[in-house]
């Protein structure tokens, strides 16, 4: 049979299986499988900022996955491609990390001697926390929810905890570690860049600064280059054919723009739980030595040595749910109960009939990287202007108005972009969003070329 690849992505709400097979067009989606992990765990350590997720219940997910694949496809898969979450931190120990059983058509594993997994978006590193940590050597700004960052607050809150351990990566690697049995975890340079004290230019971490910090420089994983193999199933993983060959993980963010982006005059805008603006910088480009504190756009290392400039918020469709949250607990309070999911069409509705408005909404609620303190605020309110449909309007400009204030449009036409790819659930679902960014962004916008991590670490390899 043809060629069957498997692209999986271990996302922050949900874990995504997909079969790609070669056709004489190119590359098809065959299959694909979803599973929600309601994974959420209680930070005991770092409770109210700290947020993990059970890996366990990570990996029951992903078996689920699998397991609703045909079979016959499973069994023709040559190589897997793995991307995740970035930023985050997993710990295991690395002859004890899971454990091997049949079920089903073929083996499959369990995480055991696994830590949770500390997320993205955990918020245990304050400012005051931050600052008391070496500087980097790296064009990364750090942050509270990379990897380093975590690993430097558990040896000096709870250095006990990672004496447990002699292993650490991202929710990614540790599965490509389990699959291909690495005493030591191999990451690929997409996600070191995303855990801070790494330098893309020599690619390799700051080993020195982080040892003379009293940083536990043994749980730092290799590095490889993205696109290359880690290594070899050693089990029949699911009925995939031990031997299959196992890229090195990947950044999610990476892949999701490598499934969509065909020129690099294209940039793409995602909406979905966060929100990005994204384009590939010139040929040869290389970020600078030190990061800008006060800049809104990082640079991630892309493919082949490129680089994607990118505007990464962390206000997006999340701040629409808190919004409609807000709602529904309003509509409780006075003695009424509705759905949320009822809420979505109707404001949605209400500001479609409310072309413009005067209202101007900052909807900062969850800050900014590069401005933490940056919070919400709403402004010019008028008497005329407090219906659900002027609110909700003034909101969804706000978010695509924030976005462009991070990557504005000058920014990007001096960098060549002459088209939009608009992609993400809360695009797809808005079409309020839709016409704010149409309004806002003088490029032709291309929507329903939808981003797809899984597809893209299935297309990398």
């Amino acid at each position: 049979g043809p060629t069957c690849v498997l692209g999986i992505d271990l996302g922050t709400t949900s874990v995504k299986a997909a079969l790609v097979t070669g056709t004489e067009r190119g590359l098809a989606l065959a299959q694909s499988c979803s599973k929600e992990t309601q994974a959420h765990s209680d930070s005991s350590g770092a409770a109210p900022q700290g947020m993990e997720q059970d890996v366990q219940k990570i990996i029951r997910a992903l078996n689920e996955c699998l397991a609703a694949l045909p079979q016959q496809q499973l069994q023709q898969v040559t190589h897997i491609g793995i991307s995740g979450q970035m930023h985050g931190v997993v710990f295991w120990k690395s002859d004890k990390g899971c454990k091997w059983s049949e079920s089903g058509p073929g083996p499959a594993f369990e995480a055991d001697k696994v830590s949770h997994l500390v997320t993205w978006q955990d918020g245990r590193c304050s400012p005051t926390f931050l600052s008391s940590l070496p500087l980097p050597q790296s064009h990364v700004s750090l942050a509270t929810g990379f990897g380093c960052a975590t690993v430097f607050w558990y040896s000096k809150n709870s250095p006990d905890f990672l004496k447990a351990y002699d292993a650490a990566g991202t929710i990614q690697d540790y599965v490509v570690a389990m699959l291909c049995d690495l005493r030591k975890p191999l990451m690929s340079v997409q996600n070191a860049a995303s855990w801070g004290y790494f330098n893309c230019r020599n690619k390799s971490w700051n080993t020195e600064i982080l040892k003379n910090s009293g940083f536990p420089v043994h749980l730092l994983p290799e590095v490889g280059d993205p696109g290359s193999i880690a290594g070899r199933t050693t089990c029949a993983w699911h009925g995939i054919p031990q031997g299959a060959k196992v890229g090195i993980a990947l950044g999610d963010f990476q892949c999701s723009v490598y499934s969509c982006l065909t020129e690099r005059t294209d940039a793409v805008l995602n909406i979905s739980t966060s929100a990005q603006l994204t384009i590939s910088m010139p040929l040869g480009f290389q970020p600078p030595e030190a990061p800008d504190p006060s800049s809104a756009v990082t640079y991630f290392p892309y493919f082949n040595g490129d680089y994607l400039a990118v505007a990464a918020s962390l206000n997006g469709g999340n701040v629409l749910a808190a919004f409609v949250g807000m709602v529904a607990q309003w509509a409780q309070e006075l003695g009424f109960q509705v759905e949320e999911s009822a809420i979505y069409p109707r404001i949605i509705q209400a500001a479609l009939a409310q072309k413009h408005s005067k209202l101007s909404v900052q909807p900062t609620i969850f800050g900014e990287r590069h401005l933490p303190e940056l919070l919400a605020s709403v402004s010019s309110i008028g008497a005329s202007e407090l219906s659900l449909g002027h609110v909700t309007r003034a909101l969804c400009r706000g978010l695509v108005e924030n976005l462009c204030s991070m990557f504005p449009v000058q920014q990007l036409q001096e960098l060549g972009v002459s088209r939009i790819l608009g992609s993400g659930s809360a695009l797809a679902r808005n079409e309020v969003l839709r016409q704010e960014v149409e309004r806002i962004f003088p490029f032709p916008v291309l929507y329903g070329k939808d981003v797809d991590a899984a597809v893209g670490a299935a297309m990398v390899m």
